[in-house]
């Protein structure tokens, strides 16, 4: 007679789930401001600071490199040492999704926000 009342206590998990899922996602988006990285380049001559979210927060530059002449390389190792800082705050921030979804049954690979 009420066959169908199964699935709208199913539904009402599911978003249930889904309400405690953003409500960590918008925790962990708050926390990734928090969380600083460090890429380096040119053995550490280069240093750039990023957090999670990927916003550059400090440049450190070893005075040795200072030479005119060598504009072009200390230039090169800059960006080295940006792109670094910036892949490991991509990855700190791919770690911290997937403590949201790995209670969620969701694949560990799954891109999140959506």
């Amino acid at each position: 007679m009420l066959k169908g009342l199964g699935q709208i206590g199913d539904m009402a998990k599911m978003m249930k789930q889904a309400q405690k899922m953003q409500a960590e996602m918008t925790g962990v988006q708050d926390r990734l401001g928090d969380i600083m990285v460090t890429g380096e380049a040119g053995a550490g001559m280069v240093k750039a600071t990023a957090n999670a979210k990927g916003e550059l927060k400090g440049l450190d530059i070893d005075p040795s490199l200072f030479n005119p002449d060598d504009r072009e390389v200390v230039e090169d190792l800059i960006l080295a040492a940006i792109k670094d800082a910036q892949a490991k705050a991509a990855e700190a921030a791919q770690a911290e999704m997937a403590k949201v979804t790995e209670g969620m049954g969701l694949p560990a690979d799954m891109k999140l926000p959506f």
